[in-house]
């Protein structure tokens, strides 16, 4: 019933929260200390209190829908519960109650807040909400699949496990969901009496009798099949979240890292699954993760999703809804597949160059940069590799788009592009229609000038190879780039750097020369350390555009 919510910042900086559209799965992604676990633990607050916390900094509002007379009724049953012996029951009171706590209240007040929870948002929570509210971490969601009680089969359901003992189709789609991911067969053992358990069989019970009876041959079954007590806590977690997701009684679920302990693919299965059951059952699931393939599970599971990236960084925080259209495309694209470049979904920042020997170099001196140096460093920065100069755009293009700062690298030969590999490039830097002409025209001219000196840009020394207004004009194009994160190798190349050491050969062979000659022991006096030039300094500059929250190139 959880209709819409609103956090307290929007798509940047300063910019007012949107109030978005409440879906079967909400996720909210983005780097680490972004606030993705905190805003799960706001909202669950706020589902048991139904007021605002004076310490939320990230949820600024949550809102609710009604439901008819006759879900009213269903609803009230569920969390109905007898009085206890020689309790006093009020005349048109009624307990409520759960492992949050029980109380008395009146039901025709309890009836009209489910039919419209705004005459009485606290009521609402306070009495309702909070017993169908569960929040999912890594300790708990194990503990999920612990044995429970058998129950009374002449009254409602109160667990998950009670409501799967009964209902064969619940119990039949849980067993084929395990059996999908570990090829072993869910059933759920009635012969320790008074108790449920779950066991693992290596063959499906040949009717729901075998499984839920307590004669010879249902014991002989059971006895037969593992306690999940004894599997591996990457099954109890699938096995736990699945059951709650399915047959669990809450109708707001929150699960923290729901990959935890799991394969990536078990991963993307448990995201499809829970993102079906959640549409199916008229349940709210928000996650938070760092997985890649939860994400693309969620997305393809086809049910409606949210999916929400969040930052902060220097108290400034980010909130940006994701198209989950936008990312499905992503992932079908083969270069965009293969590049992983999802995964910069969960990084505060990405550079993206030419060649993997680019993104190794650079990678390597960005680490010693924060090593050594941490106020010239990329932090929290995934480093990517297009195939070419024409190829980095297109990874950059998408990632800008989905609001990720994202800084490509290029060698100086770039500058020789003209047509609509150039136009492409300034497109994908969001670069203004306007200043094309502008920018493309300058461009022009220093290749012109760069060509007259009859050298080899790239190879021969990039901008040294100028001198005068001619070195200035090229500088000022560089500088130019630069502020829409497009960072030219102004020696002209990879190999361009470091010159110092004397390393030889091109791409890969003078990647290895370079590693040996900067050396592999921080403690020995060969390591190379960052100084203040060279390719220290580019990073720096790099840095600085990144981490600028008025950066241009991001499009708003």
């Amino acid at each position: 019933m959880i209709s819409s919510f609103q956090l307290k910042f929007g798509r940047t900086p300063g910019a007012a929260g949107e109030v978005i559209a409440a879906t079967p799965v909400t996720v909210f992604v983005g780097p680490n200390n972004s606030g993705k676990s905190r805003v799960l633990r706001e909202v669950e607050r706020y589902c048991r209190t139904g007021q605002k916390d004076a310490n939320d900094v990230l949820l600024a509002e949550l809102t609710f829908s009604g439901v008819s007379a006759e879900h009213a009724t269903k609803s009230i049953e569920r969390i109905r519960q007898p009085p206890h012996q020689g309790e006093a029951q009020q005349l048109d009171y009624i307990f409520v109650g759960s492992k949050y706590g029980r109380q008395q209240v009146p039901v025709e007040s309890l009836r009209q807040f489910l039919q419209d929870p705004t005459t009485n948002v606290t009521a609402f929570c306070q009495w309702y909400l909070k017993h169908l509210t569960l929040m999912l971490d890594g300790r708990s969601r194990i503990g999920l699949v612990g044995q429970q009680e058998a129950g009374d089969l002449q009254k409602p359901p109160m667990s998950s496990f009670q409501v799967l003992f009964r209902d064969d189709a619940k119990r039949h789609e849980v067993r084929r969901i395990v059996f999908d991911a570990f090829g072993r067969h869910f059933v759920l053992d009635p012969t320790h009496l008074g108790q449920l358990r779950i066991r693992l069989s290596d063959r499906a019970p040949r009717d729901d009798i075998e499984e839920r009876g307590i004669h010879a041959d249902a014991v002989q079954f059971h006895s037969s099949a593992q306690v999940i007590d004894d599997a591996s806590d990457g099954v109890k977690a699938f096995t736990g979240i699945v059951t709650e997701v399915m047959a669990g009684d809450p109708s707001v679920i929150l699960v923290d890292e729901p990959e935890a302990f799991l394969h990536p693919s078990l991963a993307s299965k448990l995201a499809q699954e829970v993102a079906r059951a959640a549409l199916s059952a008229d349940k709210r699931v928000f996650a938070s993760t760092h997985s890649p393939q939860f994400v693309m599970g969620c997305i393809q599971s086809g049910a409606p999703v949210n999916i929400i990236r969040l930052t902060y960084r220097g108290g400034v925080a980010t909130a940006r809804i994701l198209p989950s259209d936008e990312i499905l495309e992503l992932m079908r694209h083969p270069l965009l597949r293969s590049t992983g470049l999802l995964s910069g979904l969960f990084y505060e920042f990405v550079v993206v160059t030419e060649s993997d020997a680019d993104r190794a170099f650079y990678q390597e001196a960005n680490e010693r940069l924060l090593q050594f140096k941490p106020e010239w460093g990329i932090p929290n920065c995934l480093f990517l590799n297009a195939q070419n100069k024409q190829t980095v755009q297109t990874l950059l293009r998408p990632l800008r788009k989905l609001g990720i700062p994202a800084a490509g690298i290029v060698d100086v030969d770039v500058l020789k592009e003209g047509g609509s590999n150039w136009t492409n490039l300034m497109s994908s830097a969001d670069i203004p229609q306007l200043s094309h002409g502008s920018i493309a025209t300058l461009r022009a001219a220093v290749k012109t000038a760069m060509d007259a000196t009859g050298k080899d840009m790239k190879r021969d020394g990039g901008l040294t190879i100028l001198s005068g207004a001619e070195r200035q004009s090229a500088e000022d194009l560089l500088n130019q780039l630069r502020q829409y994160g497009i960072f030219v190798i102004p020696g002209g190349e990879l190999e361009s750097w470091m010159k110092a050491l004397g390393a030889t050969g091109h791409g890969p062979a003078w990647l290895i020369d370079i590693f040996e000659r900067m050396g592999e022991d921080s403690g020995s006096p060969n390591y190379v350390r960052p100084n203040t030039g060279d390719v220290w300094a580019f990073l720096r500059d790099i840095r600085n555009w990144l981490v600028d929250p008025a950066r241009k190139g991001i499009p708003a």
